[in-house]
C-alpha cells in the first residue's frame, strides 16, 4: 500500500508542504525507519546508499531540520521507489537474521524484537494512510487494500 502511494502521487504533490512535510519526504522518512527497525541495532545499520544523512525524520530538530534540505538532497520518485525495493527486498532475510526474543536493538524501543517488528508495522501502516489521504484530497485517487502477498 505504501508503494502505491508513491507510484500514484501526481508530481504537483511530491514536493508540496500542506502544512507540513512534502509528500516525498513522509515516504523517505517512512522507508528509513522501517530499514533502521529490520536491523539487528542502530549501530549494525547499514544507510541505503544515497541517504540523506541527518535528515531521517521531520518536525524534531534531533533528527534533522527539513526546511534545510539542499537540492541534491530532495528525492525523486524514483528514489523513493529504489529505497522501497531495498527494504522490500531484504525484509526476509533481516527478519530471519535477529531472534525474535532478543531486545528491540535500539535503545528508545524497550522491548522484544518482535514487538519492534508490531512497532515497526504500525510506524508504517500510520504514514501509508497519511499518504493515502493526501493523495484522495489532492488527486481523488484511491489506495487499493492490499490484502495479503507482494506487489
Amino acid at each position: 500500500m505504501l508503494k502505491h502511494t508513491i507510484e500514484c502521487c501526481p508530481d504537483s504533490l511530491w514536493g508540496k508542504e500542506p502544512g507540513g512535510n512534502a509528500y516525498w519526504v513522509i515516504a523517505y522518512h517512512t522507508l528509513f525507519f522501517a530499514h533502521l527497525y529490520l536491523s539487528p541495532c542502530e549501530q549494525e545499520f547499514v544507510p541505503f546508499e544515497r541517504a540523506v544523512a541527518g535528515r531521517e525524520g521531520f518536525g524534531r530538530t534531533d533528527l534533522g531540520d527539513w526546511r534545510e534540505l539542499r537540492p541534491e538532497d530532495v528525492y525523486s520518485r524514483e528514489d523513493v521507489l529504489a529505497y522501497w525495493r531495498h527494504v522490500d527486498e531484504g525484509v526476509a532475510s533481516w527478519v530471519e537474521g535477529t531472534p525474535l526474543d532478543d531486545p528491540s536493538g535500539f535503545h528508545w524501543l524497550p522491548f522484544s524484537r518482535t514487538e519492534a517488528h508490531l512497532y515497526n508495522l504500525r510506524h508504517i501502516q500510520h504514514h501509508a494512510g497519511q499518504l493515502a489521504d493526501r493523495l484522495r484530497r489532492a488527486a481523488g485517487s484511491a489506495t487499493p487494500w492490499v490484502p495479503h502477498g507482494r506487489t
